[in-house]
């Protein structure tokens, strides 16, 4: 077996919870073979948006499909 990571950022404006949930839904939604994700950083952006947005950075492993 051979997987692949990939960064995902996800957002919400109600807490790290749901940032993290929307990484994970969207995940689920793209990627075949999603084996774990690891939640890597939680972070407020408070400067551009008009409250607060939280945001989880985490990282996605999937099993890539084999050559057969």
């Amino acid at each position: 077996m051979v997987f692949k990571k990939v960064t995902l950022i996800g957002r919400s404006e109600e807490s790290f919870d749901d940032a993290t949930d929307d990484a994970i839904d969207r995940a689920e939604e793209t990627l075949d073979n999603v084996h774990w994700i690891e939640v890597d950083e939680l972070g407020v952006e408070v400067a551009s948006v008009e409250s607060r947005e939280y945001q989880a950075e985490v990282t996605v492993a999937f099993e890539l499909h084999s050559g057969e």
